[in-house]
């Protein structure tokens, strides 16, 4: 029924899934009602290849920077990837990925048949004048990042990086590609700016959706991008064939926007995932160093010298809790294995302090 399959007598910190009480069941199942009302017939038909024109006008308004000609309604996040790669990159190209990065998304640029590479980065994230260096070999087409309040690292891209990344793909044509997935799980001031916003929409395609804010089941997102390329989406042969992207599901997320219901909710879950992260960083800290991110669902924490990331998992899941290793965040897997990421945003902070207090026991534990 669903993906989440808990295991007994584990409390899992590796899945960067909703807390299932915090997910809006009534105030969607509202709104549900009021875009039937609203829109009648219209809401059960094949919908316009862009998204529904509410939903766009809505979304143009609360982002407050875009229009409606640089929107495209996708079925998500990964949707919005899939679709981006595909048109821009394809056998003998290559994609360039931040390290480390979001890693399911490294199948996806696979699919395309490009090549997917490292991209040159430190500990502040992708290296401007490094990438510029690599630019001069390979077919480069893309560049993707997560640079708000990243997976898995929950750090964000320093303003003057996302300056020269965005000279950068001015001067030399190269796309970024940036996931703004976590943008508004913000928790401490506001968000720096997009790559999106700094370009005015020149060298960059912006991937966002509605799975962290509202819920993962929705299968909605959207894209902003030059108009040229939004033409490009809304002429593929399959939107032409089905019309827009989850057109029923767009109209519903109209009429919990247009309502306040999404503001409410959007309110209610920072207060709440805030709650959870400082409960994981707060337990964590008693046995490792970690830095509590700004906004997000990941800590990205560094184990003892010595430590081995990949090892210690099996010895977790004996002791009643889990993680993802860090070598999973890498496209060749090589690095990261002195790091795990722990997710905060499934468990209430009771639970969350006991499965950092069962990790710690491990990593004090002879076996």
């Amino acid at each position: 029924m669903i993906q989440f399959r808990s295991r007994p007598g584990i409390l899992d910190l590796g899945w960067g899934h909703p807390r299932p009480e915090l997910l809006p069941v009534e105030a969607w199942a509202a709104a549900s009602a009021a875009a039937s009302r609203e829109f009648g017939w219209q809401q059960l038909t094949y919908g316009d290849a862009r998204g529904p024109a509410p939903l766009l006008d809505w979304l143009t308004a609360h982002l407050g920077d875009s229009t409606p000609e640089q929107l495209f309604v996708t079925g998500g996040a990964s949707h919005g990837l899939a679709l981006v790669a595909s048109l821009l990159a394809g056998p003998g190209d290559v994609i360039l990925v931040d390290s480390p990065s979001y890693h399911l998304a490294f199948p996806i640029f696979t699919d395309t048949g490009a090549t997917v590479l490292r991209a040159p980065a430190d500990a502040d994230g992708v290296d401007p004048a490094a990438l510029a260096e690599m630019l001069d070999g390979p077919r480069v087409r893309l560049l993707y990042l997560v640079p708000t309040f990243a997976n898995p690292t929950g750090r964000s891209l320093p303003p003057d990086r996302r300056r020269a990344l965005v000279e950068l793909a001015r001067r030399t044509g190269l796309t970024i590609v940036e996931d703004d997935t976590y943008r508004e799980l913000c928790y401490d001031g506001q968000a720096p700016p997009s790559l999106w916003r700094l370009s005015g929409g020149e060298g960059v395609v912006r991937v966002g959706t509605f799975a962290k804010t509202v819920a993962p089941g929705l299968r909605l997102g959207w894209i902003n991008a030059d108009p040229a390329l939004i033409t490009r989406l809304a002429t593929l042969g399959y939107v032409h064939s089905g019309g827009g992207v989850n057109h029923s599901v767009a109209t519903t997320m109209y009429c919990f926007g247009a309502s306040g219901a999404y503001q409410r909710h959007l309110d209610a879950v920072r207060a709440e995932y805030r709650r959870q992260r400082d409960a994981l960083v707060s337990a964590v800290r008693e046995f490792l160093p970690v830095e509590a991110p700004g906004g997000g669902w990941f800590l990205w924490a560094a184990l003892p010298p010595g430590v081995s990331a990949t090892h210690l998992l099996a010895r977790a899941e004996r002791h009643g809790t889990s993680f993802l290793p860090g070598p999973s965040f890498y496209v060749d897997g090589a690095g990261g294995d002195d790091r795990i990421r722990l997710c905060f945003s499934q468990l209430p902070p009771a639970d969350l302090a006991e499965a950092a207090a069962r990790l710690g026991t491990v990593l004090v534990s002879p076996r």
